[in-house]
């Protein structure tokens, strides 16, 4: 750092110096233009004055009147003399002063004698520094009979150019000593203390006394182009240190848990030299355009989560529908760029829809179509011709595009994520036969009877059935599945295995969970109370209560948010002691807002909720808040932390993973879990109070046996759901989906395995 201070000061010293001294330059050049044109003018103006004068004398041949004439000029200020010549340059009359120093003829005489204008110079006589201006004289018939020459001493702008040259260096000299004084100060304060305060923060981060779960980069606004890469630096040494210490627990308590880290290195193992692709409907990044700025977000994701590690470590490429606003400037000409923004490993390849298909795919067939059907929520479907034409098109149009990115790629491997795509599989397979294709189905499969409303039931399946592994979240929606192909399409089931068989391609169903990160808080750095946080919130909220439920969904009217306060107005009614103490909040985001049903719904819920604070609310206390505005994961894991209890109602759900997100976030092993039976959580998490929904008693008397267990068995409860989700998390399920994708025999081997069978049977007869 010394050495770094002593080159600043040294090159600051030099660059001011050498500005100085051009400065001056300068300003001394500019001066001494102004003294000696203000010479000029004071020579012209005399001259003017006296040539008249000098021309009547000089006519009349008066020698000794020019002499008195001349003499008379003797002792002006920086005046040297005058002198006049006659037309042969000789010299009439000439100052007593001048004469000794002007022995010889000036060459500006004999200028003025020859050209008949006026002339002036800057010369030096012997040591002495003058202004010659020459003026010619003229008789009455305009001819030329002598030269008047004016001289004027120019030393004193000498003497005033080296003042300004001294000035400037005695000024150069203290802004030297001032500038180097300045940034001493600057450099010990704005660059030596960050730097310091950074050299401290990163020796905790390398000797492991700073938290992994806090990382804060330290001021480095001085240097904030290295802030983006450092913040990068601290956060991958922490996550490694801490995946290191999570493994190391495990091989010490002999367990085995799934983290990104192990994903990644297992996917790789598996995938070879093979090439990963993901396709979803939504986006790991999004581009928003603020104002001038480009920024970057990244949607709530249990799926990027589970998936990123996969991509980042085999720089897979994950297609998508690009919907942000700022999209189209963030891509290159092939609609790609490489992501994570700050850490680029793999490809996002972006697919862009019009308006009128993507009201026509998305909001239309999907979510006013297959999203009821699937869900049997009592909602009816709607299934429009021109919804379905669109639906195509855009399956169509992510085929072309994946196909694209899969040109040039030996072995693809292909994850289609969710119900936007039931098309894909089918059109990859019948292009790219060699491709192993996974399609996860996040949502239920209804019954057969249910599925049956579809009209384009047929098409729906057979696109499925071109998938190599059709995943659901639970082994009943598996079993729809079979039941349904069974009926719709000519095909031939194998339920042993749970395969399907049609144009001699196999399709395997099997369920896979989803779940979620389950991060553990090393035990050092603890998280608040649940108590102080709980408080923290209501007060917030503007809201007094002592025990606090909770509810986080999107406002959709498959997750029984209207059911969920009708329970709570029914505990209210019941248990009269908990008015005034229990308070209900709903984080409700927005969703498909434009849907008449999704629209009609929040209004619902709005009404509900203002109906039911208007029977019980007093003073500052009131049963429901209904928070419908999109939430951080940040801000949701205070919530979660505060709860008495978490209410999941979903009249019909693929999984729900709220109920997941609850209990990861509930590292103090308090608070109780409400779930609804219709639910695939409810299959694995036992140990919750489940409940039939539609059931308000049901529901209600659940909600008081959940603020009154003991504390011991919540405890015991939570501790075996964690253990749940901690050992099957969100790695877990991506970990066995691609792992028996890559394990499972495409037709092609299959075929050339049953030809060396055969091969083999007959040589044996023979």
């Amino acid at each position: 750092m010394r050495l770094l201070s002593t080159r600043l000061i040294i090159s600051l010293i030099i660059g001011v110096t050498i500005v100085s001294l051009c400065s001056s330059y300068y300003e001394v050049l500019i001066e001494k233009r102004s003294m000696r044109r203000d010479l000029q003018r004071r020579a012209e103006i005399l001259g003017d004055s006296l040539a008249r004068n000098v021309e009547r004398d000089l006519q009349r041949k008066n020698p000794q009147t020019l002499n008195r004439l001349v003499q008379r000029f003797a002792h002006r200020e920086d005046l040297a003399g005058l002198a006049i010549y006659d037309p042969k340059g000789q010299v009439i009359a000439i100052t007593s002063q001048l004469a000794p120093v002007m022995t010889t003829v000036p060459p500006i005489v004999t200028q003025v004698l020859r050209d008949d204008r006026e002339a002036d110079v800057f010369q030096r006589i012997d040591t002495a520094s003058l202004n010659i201006c020459a003026f010619p004289l003229h008789n009455d018939d305009n001819l030329v009979i002598g030269v008047l020459a004016i001289v004027h001493d120019a030393g004193y702008i000498r003497s005033r150019s080296l003042s300004i040259w001294r000035e400037a260096f005695l000024s150069a000299l203290a802004y030297v000593v001032l500038i180097a004084l300045v940034t001493l100060l600057i450099v010990r304060w704005s660059v030596e203390g960050p730097i310091a305060r950074t050299a401290h923060w990163m020796r905790a981060l390398r000797t492991g006394r700073t938290p992994s779960t806090r990382i804060k980069v330290p001021d480095l606004d001085l240097f904030r182009p290295l802030v983006r890469e450092v913040t990068t630096f601290a956060e991958s040494l922490s996550t490694a240190r801490s995946a290191a210490e999570i493994e190391a627990r495990l091989r010490e308590e002999g367990q085995s848990l799934w983290t990104a880290d192990r994903l990644a290195v297992h996917i790789r193992s598996r995938l070879e030299d093979g090439h990963l692709f993901v396709v979803s409907n939504r986006e790991p990044y999004m581009h928003i355009r603020s104002g001038r700025t480009l920024e970057v977000s990244v949607p709530p994701s249990g799926l990027v989560t589970a998936l990123e590690p996969v991509l980042r470590a085999c720089n897979g490429t994950w297609v998508a529908h690009g919907s942000g606003s700022g999209d189209q400037e963030a891509v290159d000409q092939w609609d790609r760029l490489q992501v994570p923004p700050n850490d680029p490993q793999y490809t996002l390849r972006r697919v862009w829809l019009t308006k009128e298909e993507e009201e026509g795919y998305y909001y239309g067939f999907a979510n006013e179509g297959l999203w009821p059907l699937c869900h049997i929520a009592h909602t009816r479907p709607i299934f429009r011709a021109n919804d379905w034409e669109q639906y195509q098109a855009v399956n169509r149009k992510f085929a072309d595009a994946l196909l694209e990115e899969m040109d040039g790629s030996e072995r693809p491997v292909v994850l289609v994520q969710d119900y936007h795509f039931a098309l894909l599989p089918r059109m990859i397979k019948q292009k790219r036969p060699d491709a192993r294709v996974a399609l996860f189905w996040h949502i239920p499969w209804p019954n057969p009877e249910a599925f049956n409303i579809c009209p384009w039931q047929r098409e729906l399946v057979d696109g499925l059935l071109g998938a190599d592994l059709l995943g659901f979240h639970i082994q009943s929606h598996c079993n729809n599945f079979l039941n349904t192909a069974d009926r719709v399409v000519e095909s031939r089931l194998d339920r042993e295995h749970f395969a399907i068989q049609r144009r001699d391609h196999i399709t395997t169903v099997h369920p896979f969970p989803i779940s979620v990160d389950f991060t553990e808080l090393p035990v050092e750095f603890p998280e608040a109370p649940s108590y102080e946080e709980r408080s923290g919130l209501l007060k917030a909220l503007g809201v007094e209560a002592t025990f606090l439920g909770i509810g986080v969904d999107r406002i959709d009217y498959t997750k029984g948010i209207l059911e969920r306060f009708l329970a709570v107005e029914r505990f209210l009614e019941k248990y009269s002691k908990y008015q005034g103490s229990f308070t209900f909040i709903q984080i409700g985001a927005p969703s498909r807002t434009h849907i008449k049903r999704y629209h009609d719904l929040q209004a619902e819920l709005e009404v509900e909720a203002e109906r039911i604070n208007w029977r019980f609310q007093k003073n500052k206390w009131k049963p429901i808040v209904l928070l419908d505005r999109q939430h951080t994961h940040k801000e949701i894991q205070k919530y979660y932390r505060a709860a008495d209890l978490c209410l999941v109602t979903s009249l019909h759900d693929g999984m729900n993973l709220v109920a997941k997100e609850f209990l990861a976030a509930r590292s103090d092993e308090c608070g109780a879990l409400v779930l609804s039976v219709f639910t695939g959580a409810a299959r694995e998490l036992h140990d919750a109070l489940q409940v039939n929904p539609y059931d308000i008693d049901q529901t209600a008397e659940a909600i008081r046996a959940a603020l009154e267990m003991q504390p011991e068995e919540k405890q015991a409860r939570i501790q075996r759901m964690r253990r749940t989700i901690r050992e099957r998390n969100v790695y877990y399920w991506a970990g066995s989906l691609i792992t028996e994708l890559c394990e499972l025999r495409l037709d092609s081997q299959r075929r050339h395995d049953s030809k060396q069978t055969i091969a083999a049977s007959i040589g044996s007869k023979v």
